[in-house]
């Protein structure tokens, strides 16, 4: 049986994220498991599901769980510890008497209730006792509906979610409304508000892109950039000494260290403080879900034994978010930015096999399990090894945000 696991960001009114969604499923019927409580069933749910890690998947915060009629009925949630997870009530319960027992049971455990998808309907009231959550989609609910019901729940103490934010406009309107978090793309959707320009420092970095995107890679000429800049030399060791990779000899000099890492790597580290350097006024969300991405193509190419001279996957997947960095066209910005001509094909959005990499990358974030099935046979990739390299690159990318937070 596959286990598959996407997360979608949850943040509070400065763009913070504050916990994660994850949207598991069971198999390919695109659903969270809703079935009979035996005990073959619930160890499969805890063996496929849970024993992912909850912790890793979401860096350390909240993780938001769907639970529907039967898996509340059952107590599926008390597998789960209550300071990790917020318990979501579908909208496609059906409130009785038992699940409304089964809710108020699981909230004296000590869990946190949301519902999701509230519509402000009356038929939700008796869940109000003890639900400190709602969720609102703000293009199915009824805005006089919710402007009316606002501060009732205000009144509760019951925290607002606004769901499928998909603009500024719409991100700070439901500021302005009382919202405490947002949910939806208004992060990740490219949005060009601004021309920005690129500070010297930025274009000096991008220089440092160009010497490490050259298949002739030079180290001297890369050291000679990184010694002048303690900033640079400080972050290339921190990058080294991070617990992802093994050490089994002392560094005694910048050189030592590239010579250490291997050109690979030392590309990649170019990329990521690159990266790091032109987003420095974003949420770093952005920078996470660069990295991700940058990890999950990575590992794809490999996986395919792709040429990696230059690491085409891992960089794709890093600048697949630099016109949201830099609020400019994508098809601009690939003209500034010394890449190969595929990953700048793919970046644009024309089709190929580096274009499906970071399609895939998309459908996990979104738990589009079906486009990762049909990738999977077109690529001869088994489901099951792409969501290791998901989760794979969840862990990386936190590592790594981790380092590139210490420039700033």
């Amino acid at each position: 049986m596959y286990a598959y696991v996407a997360r979608q960001p949850i943040c509070d009114s400065d763009k913070n994220v504050v916990a994660y969604e994850l949207l598991f499923r069971d198999g390919m019927k695109n659903c969270y498991p809703d079935i009979p409580p035996d005990e073959a069933t619930s160890k499969i749910l805890t063996a496929s599901h849970l024993g992912l890690g909850v912790e890793e998947i979401t860096c350390g915060k909240q993780a938001y769980i769907n639970f529907h009629q039967d898996t509340l009925l059952y107590r599926f949630p008390t597998s789960l510890d209550p300071m990790n997870v917020v318990i979501e009530v579908v909208e496609t319960v059906e409130t009785t008497s038992e699940l409304l027992q089964a809710c108020k049971h699981v909230r004296q455990l000590g869990y946190t209730l949301a519902l999701d998808d509230y519509d402000f309907d009356a038929k939700w009231d008796p869940y109000l006792e003890f639900v400190q959550i709602v969720k609102v989609d703000i293009e199915e609910c009824d805005a006089d509906k919710m402007l009316k019901g606002i501060d009732a729940l205000k009144a509760r103490k019951i925290k607002l979610i606004a769901e499928r934010v998909e603009t500024e406009k719409q991100f700070n309107h439901y500021v302005e409304l009382g919202f405490d978090y947002f949910q939806g793309y208004f992060l990740a959707r490219p949005q060009v508000l601004k021309h920005k320009n690129i500070s010297s420092s930025k274009l000096s970095m991008l220089e440092l892109v160009g010497v490490s995107s050259s298949i002739d890679f030079d180290f001297d000429k890369v050291n000679s950039i990184i010694e002048r800049d303690v900033a640079l030399s400080y972050l290339l060791l921190r990058f080294i000494n991070n617990p992802l990779f093994s050490k089994r000899h002392r560094i005694d000099s910048l050189r030592h260290a590239l010579n250490y890492l291997g050109e690979l790597e030392v590309k990649k580290f170019i990329a990521l403080l690159a990266l790091a350097n032109m987003g420095d006024d974003k949420p770093v969300e952005l920078l996470h879900l660069s990295l991700v991405r940058a990890k999950f193509c990575e590992l794809i190419s490999v996986a395919r034994k792709d040429s990696m001279d230059p690491p085409k996957g891992f960089l794709l997947g890093l600048f697949s978010l630099l016109d949201v960095l830099l609020d400019q066209p994508m098809q601009d910005l690939v003209e500034k930015v010394p890449l190969t001509d595929d990953v700048k094909k793919a970046l644009r959005g024309e089709s190929g096999t580096l274009r499906d990499y970071l399609l895939m990358v998309r459908a996990f974030e979104t738990g589009n399990w079906p486009t990762i099935s049909k990738a999977a046979k077109k690529y001869g990739l088994q489901q099951v090894a792409l969501q290791g390299f998901y989760n794979e690159a969840i862990k990386w990318g936190n590592a790594m945000r981790n380092i590139a937070a210490k420039q700033h």
